[in-house]
């Protein structure tokens, strides 16, 4: 469950390191799951990287904390909240997704993100 003002951590390398949600895109949603589309601000960064520290971005949730129940009765969850920085086309800016990533995210349609990632849970 992301809200607006929750920090996450990023899982590529577009040079990004944290990122806070500010919005929550599809609906008049109150909070956001796996597969979600955000937009966020930049909180920390590397140096000489395309994404700088205070840009606004666009990012897929991949990883919660919080429990989510699959339909076979399975219970998954993360040790951390990340992210994963789109474009508007929702192709990732990376080239590389760091950590596992939720299956979730192939059937939302987002294979790219799912092709890049070393291991889908």
């Amino acid at each position: 469950m992301i809200y607006p003002q929750t920090i996450l951590t990023v899982a590529d390398n577009t040079g990004a390191k944290k990122v806070m949600c500010i919005r929550i895109l599809g609906g008049n949603k109150k909070y956001a799951e796996i597969g979600d589309t955000i937009i966020g601000v930049v909180k920390e960064a590397i140096p000489n990287m395309p994404v700088k520290r205070s840009d606004v971005i666009r990012a897929i949730i991949v990883r919660t904390k919080k429990t989510i129940r699959r339909q076979d009765g399975m219970y998954i969850r993360f040790d951390d909240n990340a992210v994963v920085i789109v474009n508007i086309d929702n192709n990732p800016r990376g080239t590389r997704v760091f950590g596992p990533v939720a299956r979730e995210i192939r059937d939302k349609n987002l294979s790219k993100i799912v092709s890049l990632a070393p291991e889908v849970l």
